[in-house]
């Protein structure tokens, strides 16, 4: 079933922060799609494709290091989207072939404005490149079966960037995703929601918007302002991801709590669980306070389960997932009910 990009509510690529449990997070509180962080070619080449029976999920683990660099499951398989950085056509082919059964379709980043992308020809220096664009896209759509989309930024007159995304539009990508920034643009600068517009004017394929969407009621005031077949969010669900309930976000303690225990339940790595937990606090709190500080000190998922007073759980998973690793539906289930005894339905997350 291919991938329909009209009217949804997209999670945003945001590396250190797109992991498995924050998207499963987000598909929980009413994301239609989710993007993975971006990864870089050379990186998802080095890696090999792992069935993780203990977790029930799939492993790309990068040769040498070990490193679990993306790891997916079942229950996202048909809304999740993996997002590339390259430069390359050939080698954006051969690292999405690595992840393309596992996944709902690829996208190729040309809107990060940071230094190592853009002195690697990646990102946002893609859109001054549009003969490099067409080589990786239409390399993409010709050889694979899933979509091919990419995100991208404003160019610095808008004449630019509808000359750029009409040539994209003519590779045949299933639809682009704009940021209503220019690089130049930092995160306190308003997104430039009627540049926007203007693409969608010029093109028939879906559009995503993208830019200072931080409460529910933003996902339709950007359509109904942008015209946009869809929307995107990035800081407003890093900050709490609970932004895509049509009934309120919940109080980010709560949502904080949520997204610890999909961490033990999948077995997130320490590094990007405390960076998302740390975004969090520095957003409605203060990371030079008690808990911040006690945050950065802990060296394990263990210890940050003792922090938060999780430690039940923590045991619990550890001492099933071997009896039950066989039957991680019927495990996940279980813990579900056990962590999350007020909710209506599973919803198979």
């Amino acid at each position: 079933m291919e991938l329909n990009y009209r009217g949804k509510h997209i999670l945003a690529p945001m590396v250190r922060v797109g992991t498995l449990p924050f998207r499963l997070l987000a598909a929980q509180y009413g994301a239609d799609i989710m993007y993975g962080e971006e990864l870089i070619d050379h990186k998802v080449i080095r890696c090999t494709r792992q069935v993780n029976d203990l977790l029930g999920t799939i492993d790309f683990v990068e040769k040498g290091t070990g490193e679990v660099i993306f790891r997916t499951c079942e229950l996202e398989r048909q809304c999740v989207v993996f997002q590339i950085g390259t430069s390359n056509a050939t080698r954006a082919l051969n690292a999405s072939q690595i992840v393309c059964q596992d996944v709902a379709a690829i996208d190729v980043n040309m809107g990060c404005p940071k230094s190592f992308s853009l002195s690697g020809g990646m990102g946002a220096a893609l859109l001054t490149r549009p003969e490099i664009i067409h080589d990786i896209l239409t390399t993409l759509k010709r050889n694979l079966s899933i979509p091919v989309t990419c995100k991208i930024r404003l160019l610095r007159k808008p004449q630019e960037t509808i000359e750029v995304v009409r040539r994209i539009e003519k590779t045949g990508v299933s639809a682009i995703a704009v940021h209503g920034r220019k690089v130049a643009d930092r995160p306190k600068d308003p997104a430039q929601w009627e540049a926007i517009a203007d693409v969608v004017s010029v093109l028939s394929i879906p559009v995503i918007a993208n830019g200072d969407v931080f409460e529910y009621s933003d996902f339709q005031r950007m359509k109904d302002a942008t015209g946009a077949s869809s929307v995107m969010v990035a800081r407003g669900a890093c900050w709490n991801a609970s932004i895509f309930r049509p009934e309120g976000k919940l109080h980010w303690e709560n949502v904080k709590r949520d997204y610890l225990l999909k961490c033990i339940l999948w077995d997130n790595d320490l590094k990007t669980t405390k960076h998302s937990l740390k975004e969090m606090i520095m957003h409605h709190s203060c990371l030079e306070l008690l808990e911040g500080k006690s945050v950065n000190k802990c060296h394990s998922l263990a210890d940050l389960a003792d922090m938060y007073g999780e430690r039940k759980f923590y045991d619990y998973v550890q001492q099933n997932r071997h009896v039950a690793a066989k039957n991680i539906a019927a495990l996940t289930k279980s813990i579900w009910n056990m962590a999350f005894p007020w909710s209506i339905s599973m919803a198979a997350f």
